[in-house]
């Protein structure tokens, strides 16, 4: 279903003659150096394709004839390739330099042997015969960048001086054909129509962490994987069409400069919809982390979510197919972390659901940013993304994806983030609150839900506790102007895990902050808030809190500490 979601996909692509995608046989790669002959084969200029700055330089793509699956034999591509194959150079010091530079223009005389096609490729057969090396040293003024094509082993294709800046890979397109290596051909799994089978498919490139050459998505290359005498991918025959549309298409929505990728941790993640639809612009807000020419891109995303764009309310693409993809590496290969398919609307539903558990009261400053970057970087530490555990951030997009449990690492995760800081961010109160209600929606418990702000109504042990902890935190900050640390800072670990142990101290020390107040009604208030909370503790202080507790003390603790700077802005003011 991947594979055939991928084919329907370039086939989309295809049919948009804006879409400037690769026809089969052919491929966008960016190719550093241009080399410039005249009709007589005689070296003219190297030509520097790349812009920007030194650290940020990038090279101009060119449609060139796909790239030949390069293992351990000798396989020259055609009209382009490293300095190695195109020209004989040999930066590496390797011992079959000569077999490399003779399969390049073997390839080059053997595909283009008629008369016509080869009087366009005369001039470049006559460069490489002779000692093109030679000619290029031979100009100083290109000598600096020959160096830098030589140090890389960069890639290099030609043109031929006069043909309207256009590269001999685009003039000589009509001429080229596509080499097909097949048993004779069978039934393709994907499109279901007899073509010769692809022995293997291309590359994958894009996906972090897998090799910088490419990696396969569909590959048997140990007897073990094979089956019926079947050997590479014929174990699992994709035609040479369906081959080249998927891996096309795969790799243009990894490519460097798509709109349809996320880094999900250490997921890539890609995803696209049957037909155009403005919902495929949007979805990468929900995960990504805002550019930064844009950065309020994630709250017009969940602005128009909320508006029912897309989840049926409005007339819109809300029955549109929608797929996404989150891909690992493993070695030479990629491996599926998750793969979900679906309609707009039920995507939609499950997306403003996730934001929905996620919603907590903030202070007027906040812009309550949700994107799920932001999740993964209060989970972690020094708030770095990389620091969140391997499996944890594809766990949560598919919860997110198909409104299932949260993971219950992410709800261990951010209560040791918060044991190690002393502090509750709104984001990790936030996560707190979705895991559990979440939780409690599925499981249909009686546990009584987590609301958005302060609910005085919630009798959990450790609510209240978490709640009874910040008037404690707020009494000794007013008792004591100007204190370094608190303590939060001090106690927090203990008070919301066995809170027997703290509790009787702090309340002590309350007495002495208290006695420190010289504005009497605020004392009155504070006692009132004590009577309340007390209230709905019992008579018996817990001695130890489970996680899930845990997760109730913060948000507690979070939820109160807000309603007392609210009521202090709303005094001062």
């Amino acid at each position: 279903m991947i594979l055939q979601a991928l084919y329907e996909y370039y086939q989309r692509k295809a049919a948009n003659p804006d879409s400037n995608i690769a026809p089969e046989g052919f491929e966008w790669k960016e190719i550093p150096f241009v080399i410039v002959i005249d009709n007589d084969g005689k070296f003219v200029a190297l030509e520097d394709t790349r812009e920007g700055d030194r650290k940020k330089k990038r090279s101009k793509p060119f449609l060139v004839p796909a790239a030949e699956k390069k293992t351990v034999g000798i396989k020259a591509n055609l009209l382009w390739d490293n300095v190695e194959y195109a020209l004989g150079a040999n930066p590496r010091d390797r011992d079959d330099i000569n077999a490399r530079k003779h399969a390049f223009l073997n390839r080059l005389q053997e595909t283009f042997s008629d008369e016509t096609s080869g009087s366009l490729v005369k001039p470049l057969v006559e460069f490489l015969q002779h000692n093109p090396i030679a000619q290029i040293t031979s100009k100083e003024s290109e000598n600096d960048l020959w160096k830098e094509a030589l140090e890389n082993n960069a890639n290099v294709t030609f043109r031929v001086l006069g043909s309207q800046n256009t590269s001999l890979c685009d003039t000589m397109k009509p001429y080229i054909l596509k080499n097909q290596e097949s048993d004779g051909g069978g039934i393709c799994l994907v499109s279901g129509n007899r073509e010769p089978i692809a022995r293997l498919n291309v590359s994958i490139k894009g996906v972090r962490g897998a090799q910088s050459s490419g990696a396969a998505l569909v590959s048997f290359n140990l007897k073990a994987f094979e089956s019926y005498g079947k050997t590479q991918n014929y174990n699992a025959p994709i035609g040479e069409s369906a081959a080249f549309a998927y891996t096309t298409a795969l790799n243009l929505l990894l490519g460097k400069d798509s709109k349809n990728k996320v880094q999900v941790g250490d997921a890539t993640t890609v995803f696209w919809a049957q037909k155009p639809t403005s919902f495929e612009d949007i979805f990468q807000s929900f995960f990504a982390f805002p550019r930064k020419d844009d950065p309020d891109t994630d709250v017009r995303a969940v602005k128009a979510l909320y508006d029912g764009v897309y989840t049926g309310h409005t007339a819109g693409d809300s029955q549109m197919r929608f797929y996404v993809l989150g891909l690992a590496p493993n070695a030479a290969r990629i491996s599926i972390r998750f793969w979900q398919e679906g309609v707009v609307q039920d995507f939609a539903e499950k997306i403003r659901q996730h934001f929905d558990d996620l919603e907590i009261i903030r202070s007027p400053r906040d812009t309550g940013r949700y994107a799920l970057f932001w999740i993964l970087s209060a989970m972690s530490l020094e708030n770095k993304v990389d620091n969140v555990p391997p499996n944890l951030s594809a766990q949560i997009v598919q919860a997110v994806l198909t409104g299932a449990l949260y993971p219950v690492s992410m709800l261990q995760q951010t209560i040791r983030r918060i044991r190690a800081t002393r502090d509750v961010s709104r984001m990790q109160a936030g996560i707190l609150k979705a895991y559990l209600n979440r939780y409690y929606r599925i499981h249909t418990t009686k546990e009584k839900e987590i609301t958005v702000a302060l609910d005085t109504a919630n009798n959990n042990p450790g609510y209240r506790l978490g709640r009874l902890f910040a008037v404690l935190e707020k009494i000794q900050e007013e008792g004591n102007p100007g204190l370094n640390s608190t303590i939060r800072d001090r106690f927090y670990g203990a008070a919301s895990s066995s809170p027997v142990t703290v509790f009787p101290q702090l309340l002590k020390l309350k007495n002495h902050h208290l006695a420190k107040l010289e504005n009497v009604g605020r004392k009155v208030n504070f006692e009132r808030m004590l009577t309340e909370i007390f209230d709905g503790i019992g008579s018996e202080m817990p001695s130890h809190l489970a996680m899930e507790d845990q997760s109730r003390f913060a948000i507690g603790y979070y939820h109160q500490r807000q309603a007392l700077f609210s009521s202090s802005s709303n005094n001062d003011n």
